[in-house]
This record gives structure tokens, C-alpha cells and sequence, in this order.
């Protein structure tokens, strides 16, 4: 009966398995869907004996064949990694590590984060578009030929920028085509260099502006903002769109979907979906403790940032805890109801998450700060790249000088309960946390400051987990337990379920 319900976990390790690739859906253009050959020339080039080959759920299908291919061109010991640690759109460098991996091979969508341990190459899908269906589209949705528009695409259909804009050029000749860059010298897309798809120098004389964001670049004429323009999307609704459209707010949107081969004017309300995420700051003023999830481990300077929340959420006087539990879901987070409200810490594709149906809101590092910087307002302006607010980054606004910051307790009314709430400010550096109060350092001398810990919290709740009671319960000779599974113990007597 054991053996039918588990097994020795050495002989799952040690199992074979008999792995055919008869429904691999590319197995016929494998080298042109997926560049097989760039992907050997990439590897023999630099020699790199052990490769993570990285791979969304949608082609994983394809992953044994694909693997197969490569090993065929190069002498290197090919790695496939399935579930990634957090979203696939993101480079899963630790699971590389895991193996030993001198580099990583990323299929699929992705953000473009940059990342910094492993080189790395992008290999988009090559997803078939309509040429002529897109170009139909743009005209029906600008019919005014003197149109500012900028293009933007989902990375896997990189592959058509040129046509497309060969196609549309002569007729629009205020387009803005943007280009797929990547920061750092060892990321490379399609066996080539991210820097030879920089702007070139003729592109930005006469005083042209270079916009440089999510891994997109594109130039704007002189004197001319991102708000003079519309945009242009081709690929299907998603996380990317929607990061496009939450950040340049003020620009209208039009996309095209080359799946249905149909364009429309996006009709989405921005501005009810900032007063959601504008619901969601309040919700973090009122906040008493902080929860930091860690949603990433490889997008660049996440240690950076998740240390100037800290700070910045002391300075408001509340406490804050780190999580890194993997990929979020209702369940683990609701196993911590001490805890106010989650910020989360992630690429900027997934930093949007919609918190409805978890217990407590989860925002952004640009929400947090909006709530606990005082020297950060709400001006209908979003972020959601947490490397623009570090030291340095285009929307970096410094915490107030500790030396002019006078510890004391500010008071305003919450807009949602209607109650007075209370906000201390403090200049002191944060104590330690195994302590069960907080102490503040004031007027030279140590006070007990009355802050509500997630420590007081958990003393106060009725249950508080499995205690050990070492000493106070008796010892006892180990007794044989039940047999069978529950619906049906052995000992049990046996019931007909008809009658």
C-alpha cells in the first residue's frame, strides 16, 4: 500500500525517460524560428562549456529539440530551465548558477531588464506578422499623413521593424521608430551586439532627444516631448502594453494585434487606473508595517533599491520585514496577516500586479516612496522602473537631510477611513528588530516609542503556531499508526457507498 502512494526519491532521480519530440510545433523552421545557428556561433565564439538554455511555459514544447539542435553545432553542456524562479520574462540567473552555467540563453518574451552576473543572448520567437494588414491599420487609425508617432513592439516581433518602416516612412515622415537596447557589454540578441543598434550620430544632430527606456530607444525631434506623440504597439494586450501606457499616461495609444490581424484605438482609462494605484499610496500611508517582497533576483541593483526602502520606510516610522518566497500567490501571502500592505520589488512588466483578490495591497517602490518620502508628491507622473528612483536615476528625489529632519509626529486624515492618522518622522538610525519595542533616539536620551511591531501582533493573536513545550510533554514509546488512505482506512469496517 506504501508503495502505491510514494516512492524512493533516489529512483525518481535516477529514472529515465523516454522523451520524443513528435509535438515540438516549430520542429520544421527550428533554425529560423528560434536561430540555432547564431545561438552555436554565440557560444563557440566565446567557449563557453556549460549553457542555461531559458524557457517560458508556451515553449517548452520546444525545448527538447531545440536543445538537441544546439548540442549538434557546439561541444557545450546544454541546461534547461523550465520554472523559473519568479517571471519568465526575466533572466533566472540563480538557476544558472545552480548549474554552474557560464552563460544564459533566454527564449521568448522578456523585459530587457539588465542584468549583471552571466553574459547573456536573447532569442525572440520570430511571430509571423501581416505586413500589409499592420500597414492598413496604421493609416485607418492616422489618417493625418504630418502625424507624431512613435513605434513600439513586443520583442518578438523585432524581426519586421525594418519593413515596416520602409513601408511607412515616405508617407509619415514624423515617425519615431524605436530599436531593442539593451544595457551592459555582455547582452546580445540574435548572436549580435546590443550597441550595434544604437542610434547613430546623424540621428541625433540638430538637438534631437535620445529616449532610452525598457530596453527600447528611439529619438524625438528637436524640440519636441514624448507627450507630442502618439503611440503605436504592435503585439497583443498584455504587461508590456500596459507598462508602456502607465507610464507615458499623457500620450494616446493605438495597437495592433497581428494574431487577429485587427487595430484599434486603445480605450483603456488612465486616469482610473491611477486613481487605483493613487488608492493604493493612501493604503500604504496608513500602513503600521511593511512587508518587501523580493520578486527578483536578477534584474540589475534590486539590493540597491530594496535598501532604500528600508530607509525610507524607517524615516516614516513604520517597520518593514523582507520576504522572498518565490512566485507570488493569495495563499503565501496570507499566511502573514501581521503585515499591512506588500510592496513588491520587480521588473517593470511585473511590478503592476493586481492585488484584488490578495488580503493586502501589494505596490510598487514608486508607491511606497510617494507615501513615505515627504519630499515626493503625487503628480499623476508613474514609475515603474525602480532603477529611475535610485541615486543617480531620472526620478531620484533624496530623502530630507537627517540633519535638518526633526523627529516628531505629523498629522493628517486618511482618505479612506476619514480618521486622523498619525505619521512620525524620525532622523534616528533603525535598532534593532529583535527587540519587542522600537527606541528612538531624542533629545539625547533613549525613549520607548509606541510602535505597532508585527512582534506586539503576533503576542496578541490567539494562535501563534506550534510550540515546542520542551520538558512538559510526557515521552511516549512511538505507537503504529493507520493503514490505507483516508477515505478508507484498513481498520475502518467498509461501507456501501450505494445505499
Amino acid at each position: 500500500m506504501t508503495d502505491a502512494f510514494s516512492t524512493n526519491s533516489e529512483l525518481v532521480l535516477q529514472r529515465v525517460l523516454d522523451v520524443t519530440a513528435e509535438k515540438n510545433v516549430h520542429c520544421g523552421n527550428l533554425d529560423e524560428h528560434y536561430q540555432i545557428k547564431a545561438t552555436c556561433h554565440f557560444i563557440n565564439d566565446h567557449q563557453f562549456k556549460k549553457v542555461a538554455l531559458q524557457f517560458p511555459d508556451e515553449v517548452l514544447v520546444d525545448s527538447i529539440a531545440i536543445a538537441a539542435e544546439i548540442e549538434k553545432g557546439t561541444k557545450a553542456k546544454l541546461f534547461i530551465l523550465g520554472d523559473t524562479s519568479y517571471g519568465s520574462c526575466c533572466v533566472d540567473e540563480v538557476a544558472a548558477e545552480h548549474v554552474g552555467a557560464d552563460c544564459i540563453v533566454h527564449y521568448g518574451r522578456a523585459c530587457l531588464s539588465p542584468s549583471r552576473r552571466l553574459p547573456l543572448m536573447y532569442v525572440f520567437e520570430r511571430k509571423p506578422v501581416v505586413l500589409e494588414s499592420c500597414v492598413s491599420s496604421f493609416r485607418e487609425l492616422y489618417p493625418n499623413r504630418q502625424s507624431h508617432v512613435i513605434l513600439l513592439y513586443d520583442v518578438n516581433y523585432d524581426h519586421i521593424n525594418d519593413d515596416l518602416l520602409a513601408l511607412l516612412s515616405s508617407e509619415y515622415p514624423n515617425i519615431a521608430a524605436s530599436t531593442l537596447h539593451v544595457d551592459g557589454e555582455l547582452c546580445y540578441s540574435h548572436g549580435e551586439t546590443h550597441g550595434q543598434h544604437n542610434v547613430s550620430s546623424s540621428q541625433c544632430q540638430n538637438g534631437d532627444q535620445v529616449v532610452h527606456q525598457f530596453g527600447r530607444q528611439f529619438v524625438l525631434k528637436c524640440g519636441q516631448t514624448i507627450e507630442d506623440y502618439s503611440v503605436f504597439f504592435i503585439g497583443h494586450e498584455g504587461a508590456t502594453m500596459t507598462n508602456f501606457m502607465m507610464t507615458w499616461n499623457r500620450c494616446s495609444f493605438c495597437s495592433f494585434d497581428p494574431v487577429t490581424m485587427t487595430g484599434r484605438t486603445e480605450s483603456i482609462s488612465i486616469n482610473k487606473a491611477l486613481m487605483k494605484r493613487y488608492y493604493a499610496i493612501e493604503r500604504a500611508k496608513d500602513a503600521s508595517v511593511v512587508g518587501i517582497l523580493v520578486g527578483t533576483l536578477g534584474v540589475a541593483n534590486y539590493l540597491t533599491i530594496i535598501e532604500q526602502l528600508k530607509e525610507t520606510i524607517h524615516r516614516a516610522g513604520k517597520k518593514s520585514y523582507m520576504f522572498a518566497m518565490g512566485k507570488l500567490n493569495v495563499a503565501k501571502l496570507a499566511n502573514f496577516l501581521e503585515i499591512d500592505i506588500y510592496v513588491l520589488i520587480a521588473c517593470p512588466e511585473n511590478s503592476l500586479l493586481d492585488s484584488s483578490e490578495f488580503y493586502k495591497p501589494v505596490v510598487t517602490p514608486f508607491e511606497m516612496e510617494v507615501a513615505c518620502n515627504k519630499k515626493r508628491e503625487w503628480s499623476g507622473e508613474y514609475v515603474t522602473d525602480f532603477r529611475d528612483l535610485l541615486p543617480g536615476g531620472s526620478k531620484h528625489v533624496a530623502l530630507a537631510n537627517p540633519d535638518d529632519l526633526e523627529d516628531g509626529d505629523e498629522t493628517d486624515v486618511s482618505l479612506i477611513t476619514g480618521a486622523l492618522r498619525m505619521t512620525r518622522f524620525s532622523s534616528s538610525e533603525p535598532v534593532s528588530s529583535s527587540r519587542d519595542s522600537s527606541l528612538v533616539l531624542r533629545n539625547q536620551a533613549l525613549t520607548v516609542a509606541n510602535a505597532n511591531t508585527a512582534a506586539t501582533f503576533l503576542a496578541g493573536r490567539s494562535w501563534q503556531g506550534l510550540e515546542q513545550k520542551l520538558g512538559e510533554t510526557p515521552v511516549v514509546k512511538a505507537l503504529e499508526g493507520r493503514k490505507g488512505i483516508a477515505i478508507a482506512y484498513e481498520e475502518e469496517p467498509m461501507i456501501d457507498r450505494d445505499h
